[in-house]
């Protein structure tokens, strides 16, 4: 399984939230901002940290796909 944060950045889009604004209202780094976009699996804690500060829940902002969806893409 991977994981996809298409989600999150198209919600982002709708809210009109750049990356430094969530940064800033989530409290988290640059550093998770690059691992989402490399679709990379971060901590539960950023995760959550990004809900609260966009009051939506993990499925509207994260989802796994199997690894042949993956090699499609």
């Amino acid at each position: 399984m991977a994981v996809s944060y298409k989600k999150l950045f198209h919600l982002m889009i709708e809210k009109e939230i750049s990356n430094v604004q969530l940064q800033q209202k989530a409290q988290i780094s640059a550093n998770v901002i690059t691992r989402m976009k490399r679709n990379q699996y971060i901590s539960l804690e950023s995760i959550e940290s990004i809900c609260r500060a966009l009051n939506c829940n993990i499925d509207e902002i994260l989802e796994f796909i199997s690894v042949d969806e993956k090699k499609e893409q």
